[in-house]
Order: structure tokens, then C-alpha cells, then sequence
């Protein structure tokens, strides 16, 4: 309503002005009896009151709603502000986002959890404003450029056309920045997920070691035993350097922010 210009009208209905003096006539002819045309107008007026308590509530609300909505027009993005390549490409961006401030590795603080949640949303914003922006200037260029152009005014057109296209894909370029930090992240996620579940059984080493040890001949025991000692230190490092790009990622991220 607030991107359409619409305002609410507070609605006014005289039905209860023709039911409320019907019923109590009703009332009169069946009943002769003023008493109860009394009573049943207590009642009926009873009804009336808590129903335009209830609406009037309702419309309060949904007044006061719309005029934050007329307040802060320039702080929200609505779907039908962009056309459906700059809606996709949004949703990609969101879905990055999403996937970092959801992954366990963000949540457990081995990332720049404090960055993440300020940069990421605010990264997202800027991506959907200028979206938003460029799908005004598509729409506006589709009804100025006419489809087909005299010959010889081509090249007078293509700089409008290639400012758009330039535009486009430096946002999409932005976006897939996004994706490849959330790659990275989901990466790690992945590793430190094994990784806990390997804490889970380096606290039973020692008894695959023993049961290694009892089992096994002595020319292969040794192997298997020192496999089970490296493992656990194969797995940290693996973990770590997948933490590491995830932090890489997220710095080329950062230094070149969105203006």
C-alpha cells in the first residue's frame, strides 16, 4: 500500500443503524412487553460496542503499520521494486548470507562472528538498493530505447545499454563474492564437524591402541598405532587451513566494500 500511493479510509457501516431499531421492533411484536425490548437493546448495543472496539483496535493498527511503512519507504526492499534477474540474484545473495551466520563455525565464534552479523546484513542491503535502483533504470530504458532503432543511431543508444550491463555485472561479480565466502564456510563446517566427531573417539585411543596392540602382530602393530597418534593431528590441521580460507575469503570480502 505504501509503495502504491494508497491511504486507509476508515470505514463506516450504517448496518447496525436499520438492524439494531429492526431487531428491538421485533422484539416488540412478538413480545409486547417493553421490558424485554430493554434487554434485548442492552444487548444488541453491547455487541455494537465491543465490535467497534475490536475494529477500531484492528485499524488503529493497521494505520499506525502504514504510516511506519510511508516513514521508512527507503529502508525496505519490496519483491515487486525488482525486476526477476535482480530478484534472483538477491536471493543468492541472501542465501549466502544465510548459509554464514547459520554455519556451526560462525555460531561456535571461530570466524569473525561480531564482522559477519554487521557486515554481511549490511552487505546484502547495499546489493538490494542498488538492485532496485538498476531495475528502475531497465524499466525506464526499456520504454525510452525503442526496439527497433533507425539505422545509424545504434551507437548513440549503446552507452546506456552498456552502462546497465556494467552495472549488472559488478553486482553480479559482488554476489558471487558472497558465495564464494559462504563456500568456504560451509567448507569448514564440514571439517569441523569431523573433526568434533574425531575428539568424540581420540578420548578412546588408547584402548584402540591396546586392542591394536593385543590383536595385531608386532610388525604391524607399530603401523596401526602410530596411524591412530596421527590422526587426530592430520584432521586439526585439515580444520585449520579450512578455517583459514574461510578467513581469507571473508577479508577480499571486506576490502572491497560496496560504495
Amino acid at each position: 500500500m505504501a509503495r502504491t500511493g494508497r491511504r486507509m479510509e476508515s470505514p463506516h457501516n450504517p448496518t447496525w443503524l436499520f438492524v439494531l431499531p429492526g431487531f428491538l421492533l421485533l422484539i416488540w411484536l412478538v413480545t409486547y412487553s417493553p421490558a424485554a425490548v430493554v434487554v434485548a437493546g442492552a444487548g444488541m448495543g453491547m455487541i455494537a460496542l465491543m465490535r467497534w472496539v475490536v475494529t477500531d483496535n484492528a485499524n488503529r493498527t493497521a494505520r499506525r503499520r502504514l504510516g511506519l511503512a510511508y516513514e521508512y519507504a527507503d529502508r525496505y526492499i519490496l519483491p515487486e521494486d525488482l525486476d526477476y534477474p535482480c530478484q534472483v540474484l538477491l536471493r543468492r545473495a541472501q542465501d549466502a548470507c544465510a548459509a554464514v551466520l547459520g554455519s556451526q563455525v560462525h555460531q561456535a565464534g571461530l570466524i569473525d562472528t561480531v564482522g559477519n552479523r554487521v557486515s554481511l546484513p549490511e552487505e546484502v542491503w547495499q546489493i538490494a538498493q542498488r538492485l532496485a535502483k538498476l531495475s528502475a533504470m531497465h524499466a525506464e530504458h526499456g520504454k525510452l530505447v525503442p526496439r527497433d532503432l533507425p539505422s545509424g543511431l545504434e551507437d548513440a543508444f549503446k552507452p546506456y545499454s552498456t552502462a546497465l550491463d556494467a552495472a549488472w555485472t559488478s553486482l553480479s561479480k559482488r554476489v558471487r563474492h558472497l558465495e564464494r565466502y559462504a563456500k568456504q564456510v560451509v567448507k569448514a563446517d564440514k571439517v569441523f564437524h569431523a573433526h568434533r566427531r574425531l575428539e568424540a573417539l581420540a578420548a578412546r585411543t588408547p584402548d584402540y591402541q591396546r586392542l591394536i596392540a593385543d590383536t595385531v602382530r608386532d610388525d604391524l602393530a607399530h603401523a596401526h598405532i602410530k596411524e591412530l597418534a596421527d590422526q587426530a593431528t592430520h584432521v586439526r590441521m585439515l580444520f585449520e587451513r579450512s578455517i583459514h580460507e574461510a578467513r581469507q575469503a571473508a577479508g577480499e570480502l571486506l576490502r572491497s566494500p560496496l560504495v
